[in-house]
């Protein structure tokens, strides 16, 4: 299954070119993860947050203007032990704008370290499962 968030452009999410800046699509990233988080069941209260995010990446595909409305299509593409993949794909009214990915990681705040995956969560992430997902080895 594919998570879809609508996104309507800002200008204050543009540079002087009328384009979207670069960091709105990451902006748009971590909103489309949240939104995929509360789906999932999985969003705790900000200050119990579970996960932290490991690595983010955005390949920009085309332009996008002040105006235009986006959609981002977020799926789980890899589900390890402790960790897992999002995949993000932006469109636009000209198609595909930009590709993102992000690894999210659970974390223990007060031991500050990695701690596996609950079944739970695990079950929970496959039903956003696209790709070539791993499952976690037994």
């Amino acid at each position: 299954m594919v998570h879809r968030l609508p996104v309507k452009i800002r200008v204050s999410e543009t540079d002087a070119l009328g384009h979207v800046s670069n960091i709105s699509y990451f902006i748009y990233l971590e909103e489309a993860r949240v939104e995929l988080f509360r789906n999932l069941g999985i969003m705790e209260e900000i200050g119990r947050w579970p996960f932290i995010l490991a690595s983010t990446t955005c390949d920009y595909i085309q332009q996008s203007y002040f105006g235009q409305h986006l959609e981002v299509e977020s799926s789980v593409s890899r589900i390890g032990n402790s960790s897992f993949h999002i995949d993000h794909e932006i469109y636009g009214e000209q198609g595909l704008t930009a590709k993102g990915k992000a690894v999210v990681v659970h974390f223990d705040f007060d031991e500050q370290k990695t701690k596996p995956l609950t079944p739970d969560m695990i079950e929970t992430l496959k039903s956003y499962r696209g790709g070539s997902a791993v499952t976690p080895q037994e």
